[in-house]
This record gives C-alpha cells, sequence and structure tokens, in this order.
C-alpha cells in the first residue's frame, strides 16, 4: 500500500538510515555495497563517455617517442641501442721495432769531438752565456736548455786527452766516450733533421 502522508514517509527513510546502524554486520554490508557501486562507476563512466584509460596517453607517447641519445666524440650511436659505445683503440699486435745496429757515422763522432772540446774550454771568468754559445752548434735544444743550470767554473776537466770511441752504434744514435785530464765523457750523439747533435752527456769514471 503507497504511503501517502509526510509522516509515514520520515519514519520510513528513519528505519533506512538507521538499519546500518543496528550492528556492525549491517554497517559493513553498506560499505561493501557503497565501495562496489563507486568502482563500477568509475570504469563505466569512462568507457561510456569516450575516455582514455589512466596511464593510456603516457603508453602511447612512450611507444611513439624514440629518444636519440647524445653523440660526443669517440662514441658511436647504433639505432635500437641506448647510449653510446666508445670507439676502442686498436691492439698493438707487434712490440716496439728495435733500434738497427749500423756503424758509427764519422760526422756523429766529430760531432761529439768537437763538442767535448767546447765542453772542457772555460776559462776563468767565462759566463754561462758565452760557454753555451760554443757549444750550441752541437747541441739539441733540449740539453741546451739543462745544461743552463751548469757552472762552468765548476768543471774541473780542461783538455780532451784521447780521441772518442764508440761504445755503442745505431743507424740514429751513437753513444761515444772521451777521455779528459779528469775522466771520461760519455756522449750520445742523435741523428736529428740539423744533422747529428749531442742529446746527453755524463762523466764517468
Amino acid at each position: 500500500m503507497p504511503i501517502r502522508t509526510n509522516r509515514g514517509r520520515a519514519a520510513v527513510y528513519r528505519r533506512l538510515w538507521g538499519w546500518p546502524m543496528r550492528s556492525p554486520r549491517h554497517l559493513t554490508v553498506v560499505v561493501c555495497v557503497v565501495a562496489v557501486l563507486v568502482i563500477a562507476i568509475g570504469i563505466l563512466v569512462p568507457q561510456l563517455t569516450g575516455g582514455t584509460k589512466p596511464g593510456g596517453a603516457a603508453a602511447e607517447s612512450s611507444d611513439t617517442t624514440t629518444t636519440t641519445a647524445p653523440s660526443w666524440p669517440g662514441t658511436t650511436n647504433t639505432p635500437g641501442v641506448t647510449g653510446s659505445t666508445s670507439a676502442l683503440p686498436t691492439r698493438i699486435t707487434e712490440p716496439p721495432s728495435a733500434p738497427t745496429s749500423a756503424p758509427p757515422d764519422p760526422a756523429a763522432l766529430d760531432v761529439a769531438d768537437s763538442w767535448a772540446k767546447a765542453w772542457v774550454n772555460h776559462p776563468v771568468g767565462v759566463s754561462v752565456e758565452d760557454w753555451l754559445a760554443d757549444l750550441r752548434p752541437f747541441t739539441t735544444e733540449e740539453q741546451l736548455t739543462e745544461m743552463a743550470t751548469v757552472e762552468p767554473g765548476n768543471i774541473s776537466a780542461t783538455k780532451v786527452t784521447g780521441d772518442p770511441e764508440t761504445v755503442e752504434s745505431f743507424t740514429s744514435s751513437v753513444k761515444v766516450e772521451l777521455p779528459t785530464d779528469d775522466g771520461n765523457l760519455l756522449i750520445t750523439v742523435i741523428d736529428t733533421p740539423d744533422g747529428w747533435r749531442v742529446a746527453f752527456y755524463e762523466q764517468v769514471s
């Protein structure tokens, strides 16, 4: 029988709203029903309105976007491969070739002899600049730079007392020993674009 009065409708509403509060079981049933309705609405409404599923735009963007790694010197990019591949140095399969032995070049021996005579020529009071000027025609620039720190007055040898003797000889360098009045000089002469030049020396007993 239909309810025709406002008082009757109010009584029915109170019974409906009060039903979940009558017991924890009733309340649990109401909460589950509400949750199911919310989930169903969340699924059905986007489909009915033609919306895109969450994450769909991101997935489509990731599928259609290609990221190109930056190119750096010495690296190569490969399509479909993330990152870069460094160009590896070529592996040396053969050891460096040893110097080739050869008879001593007479010009190398002459340079060693002239250099030694200029080295022992240091009169009292001679400046480093003047002493190096006599050595310059027979010496590499690198060796001259090192010899700029030598004090000529501290050299006790004053003359060469014999001829140069070859210790070892190659196509590009010759090692010579020369006697002086204060020990021997071991001189290394190398072949340069300017000719044979002294690149190293040391005093030996």
